[in-house]
Parts: structure tokens; sequence; C-alpha cells
């Protein structure tokens, strides 16, 4: 199958009939209990979590939430997350920690939202707390890409044993939109960026970045869910057994090697 180019692929993530994680769920695991709440402010319905079972295996679910119609769009922020969805984020992982359960996480955001009232309830220091703890947590993270993985609230959920991404996602520090708003102050010429960034799931295989990459039928994930589905399950099956036997000092220095060797030049 012909590969999209990046710009095709930013226009195929920014339609309505893109899969996401409400559509996976009934097709991947066989039962899902949603939890709410950080404990200090509230829910953000922009970021879902709960315990799922993995065939018979317990796992932890935390993942952004892209609206699929406006009311869903409305409901979940633009799937912008606010702080309060990180904190529940990493309270889930910390459960899952406490039992030994795989913690997946799914990534599907332009980025964390950056509004006043975010940024009065701590959005950084959310962020930049998932980012420290995750790299210490104990019990195997695996994260996918599922659409856009835009700027830090993507990387929020990005610190992982392993990481996939879908075929046509892009995964970046900053969305293409924010990056040509700063470097040329027209955030016209975010396809420019776009074509710049290497921000493809081959560059960032290539890069070291991720490990895996899931493909998705001609035309993107849309044209056939169930098939999408199936190739996700499969993925995300092998990942927990291969990470769930692993001691837990391995684990943790490989985590830590993974993320270093990431910019290293000759």
């Amino acid at each position: 199958m012909a590969k999209l180019g990046v710009v095709k692929r930013l226009e195929l993530l920014h339609t309505m009939g893109r899969p996401a994680i409400n559509d996976f769920i009934p097709l991947i695991f066989t039962e899902f209990t949603e939890f709410h709440g950080d404990r200090y402010f509230g829910d953000d319905p922009a970021i879902l979590g709960g315990i799922a079972l993995l065939g018979n295996t317990p796992v932890t679910l935390v993942s952004q939430v892209r609206g699929r119609d406006i009311d869903e769009l409305k409901k979940t922020n633009f799937s912008m997350p606010h702080p309060e969805g990180y904190r529940k984020a990493l309270r889930l992982a910390r459960q899952a920690e406490k039992f030994r359960r795989p913690v997946l996480c799914f990534i599907d955001t332009p980025g964390a939202f950056c509004g006043v009232g975010a940024e009065e309830r701590g959005q950084g220091e959310a962020i930049a707390r998932n980012l420290m703890e995750f790299m210490t947590l104990k019990t195997p993270v695996i994260s996918v890409v599922l659409g856009e993985g835009g700027s830090g609230g993507a990387l929020a959920l990005g610190v992982c044993d392993e990481l996939a991404m879908l075929e046509n996602a892009l995964y970046s520090v900053i969305s293409p939109r924010g990056f040509a708003s700063i470097l040329w102050k027209d955030a016209a010429r975010e396809k420019e960026a776009a074509e710049l960034m290497k921000i493809c799931a081959e560059d960032l295989l290539a890069f070291g970045v991720c490990e895996k990459i899931i493909e998705e039928p001609e035309g993107g994930a849309a044209k056939d869910i169930p098939a999408m589905a199936k190739a996700l399950r499969e993925y995300l099956v092998d990942a927990v057994n291969r990470f769930g036997r692993a001691d837990t000092g391995t684990l943790l220095e490989n985590r830590y090697r993974k993320f270093r060797k990431i910019g290293e030049f000759m």
C-alpha cells in the first residue's frame, strides 16, 4: 500500500470519521470499568481512565479522548486535557503499580489546554510530574499514538517501555500549527511546517522514538475499524506478555536507556 504524505495524514487526522478510543474499547477489551476524578479538583472528560480486561489479564487503561461529533468535541474540550486529567492519569498509574497491572496509554491530542484556568491549576506541573513519575513506575507501561500526538500534552502519556504508532498517526513536541506560529509568526503555514518536522511513524521509528508501527487499512483506520481493533489487540497482547515477564530492575533500566538514547548523534 502506498504511504500517505505527512500533509495527507494531517488532513486524515482532522476528519470527523477517524476512530477514537471509544470505538476501540468494546472491540479490544472484554470488560472496562471507568474511574473518575483526580481527588484534587474534579474530573476531566478529555482523559478516560479505568480498569479493563485484555483477554484474562487486568490492565489499567488511560487515554486521551478524541471527539467523534460536535457534542463529544465540546465535552472533551476538543481533546485538550486540563491538569486534572493528567492528575487522574497519574492516580490510576500509581494504583496500577500497587497491583502490578500493566498500564496502557493511548495518545490522541493536539496538545494540553493552555487556558488561564488550566495554567492557574498547574498545567505545566501536572505534565512534568507525569513525565517524572511514569519514568520510575514499577509496572510495564505501553503507549500507542492513535492519531495526533501533539506537544507536552501527548508526552505526558508517552513515557513508556514501548511506544507504538498507528501508521497514519503523528507525534511531535509541538503541533505543526504551533511550529509555524512560533517560527514564522504565521499559523497558515501549518502544512509547510508538517513537511519539515519529521513527525510520521516511519521517521520516528528510524529515530528510535517509537518501536512499532501498526498498519492501517488503505484509506485510513476508519475504513475497517474491526480490523484496526484486531491489529491493535494483537499488538497489546504481545507487548503485555513481553514486558510482563521482565523483572522490575530490568524494566526500569531499559526504560531509562530508551529515553537517554533519543537525540544522540555522532
